[in-house]
């Protein structure tokens, strides 16, 4: 079921970024460009981690929730705007399925540190 509406919305994502920037929220930022996507995704980011913040105190997490979708929503347009979308990251997700996640990291930077 998630990976059908991140692919629903993978659709949908690339149907407006095409479309009239007076009509279409996504349009409108793909118009913008990166640098206000960018913006989008680190204003969403502080909200989140605010929103965590938050409910650890109350242990109401509903507006964690919502903040991260807002933040999982622009980070998607990010993606399109640059050509990809939420299957290559899934697809990166299960590459490292398994692996422990300070190897992962150790061999990132050794990749770094070899480029």
């Amino acid at each position: 079921m998630s990976n059908d509406i991140l692919q629903q919305l993978d659709g949908i994502l690339a149907q407006r970024r095409s479309a009239d920037p007076d009509s279409s929220y996504v349009a409108s930022l793909h118009h913008k460009g990166l640098n206000k996507i960018l913006e989008k995704v680190g204003e969403e980011a502080t909200e989140a981690i605010i929103a965590a913040k938050d409910a650890h105190h109350s242990g109401d997490n509903r507006d964690l929730v919502g903040e991260t979708a807002d933040l999982w929503f622009h980070s998607l347009v990010m993606l399109s705007h640059l050509g990809e979308n939420a299957e290559s990251v899934l697809n990166e997700l299960q590459r490292r399925f398994g692996t422990s996640g300070h190897d992962e990291k150790a061999a990132r930077g050794n990749q770094i540190n070899n480029d």
